[in-house]
């Protein structure tokens, strides 16, 4: 996913003169030429997030379309109120894309850690969270939202899907399968094992990438046994609020396969962290089982 949008960006730079980007000390080297050959409008600021998003705001007043990138946890703990001020509440657009999602820094510790990002995002209104699964629906969505004039996240990771990689529409959730026991929700990089879960069950699979908007209407479509399985690569819970406000005062029997909500404090590869948080096959099952029984 990184390599795509570096690559997306460089052809901005050079086809696009209304757009600017800037890094904080990430994805240097893949764009070194446009770095020498655009210095006013692609630059490196170094380390200085919460700056950068008040420099570009005042950019995006004039209706430049910015788009800047850094580290997750960096991009939104660091710069919460540039976010709220600077862009939601005057309503100016910019394309933050962060990598690192959720523990994809898994050996650099709680400092590089960003489990609480969509929560965080979706606290403040009129911003956008994407959550891509694949390279190939970076672009799809990054297109579809880019000149939008929204403040709009989009969390890469680099640990995508690699087997389903179903095309994405912003603002839309994609049908993957039709049942009957129950409706199960995958968020971006997990379909592969949400699928693999659901290949032989009788279950309805809808698959988020954009998280904000949510797509109250393709759920409210696709639920008729009123009990949800959610798969999300966040802290769980993340995505509540929207299920329940979208199925009405329908009730519900709902259940989660996320990360806890912790500080995480272990250290590991990314996947030994999935493993320890219970973000596997077998927890999927294990709940999905449990709900439909």
């Amino acid at each position: 996913m990184r390599r795509t949008f570096l690559k997306r960006v460089g052809e901005m730079i050079r086809n696009e003169e209304d757009t600017v980007f800037y890094t904080v000390d990430m994805g240097m080297w893949a764009l070194r030429e446009e770095l020498k050959d655009f210095p006013e409008r692609c630059k490196n600021i170094g380390i200085f997030e919460d700056g950068m998003l008040s420099m570009v705001a005042g950019m995006s007043k004039r209706g430049i379309v910015a788009t800047i990138f850094g580290i997750q946890p960096y991009l939104i703990d660091r710069t919460l109120e540039q976010i709220k001020m600077d862009f939601a509440y005057q309503k100016l657009g910019v394309n933050i894309v962060g990598t690192g999602a959720a523990v994809d820094y898994s050996k650099y510790g709680y400092s590089h850690y960003c489990p609480e990002d969509v929560q965080l995002v979706k606290m403040i209104p009129g911003c956008e969270f994407v959550a891509p699964g694949s390279a190939k629906q970076f672009l799809q969505l990054f297109n579809a939202a880019y000149r939008d004039g929204k403040p709009t996240f989009y969390r890469i990771s680099d640990h995508p899907s690699s087997v389903y990689d179903p095309d994405v529409c912003f603002g839309q959730a994609k049908v993957m399968k039709e049942g009957k026991k129950a409706t199960v929700i995958a968020v971006s990089v997990m379909l592969d094992m949400v699928m693999s879960v659901c290949a032989d069950q009788d279950v309805t699979v809808l698959y988020y990438t954009t998280l904000e908007p949510f797509d109250y209407e393709t759920l409210s479509k696709h639920c008729p046994s009123k009990k949800i399985l959610v798969v999300e690569p966040e802290y769980e819970g993340s995505l509540l609020y929207d299920i329940h406000h979208g199925m009405g005062s329908v009730p519900l029997q709902i259940d989660t396969v996320g990360f806890p909500h912790e500080i995480f404090r272990n250290y590991g590869t990314y996947q030994e962290k999935m493993e320890y948080y219970r973000l596997t096959e077998n927890s999927i099952r294990t709940k999905l089982d449990d709900l439909i029984r």
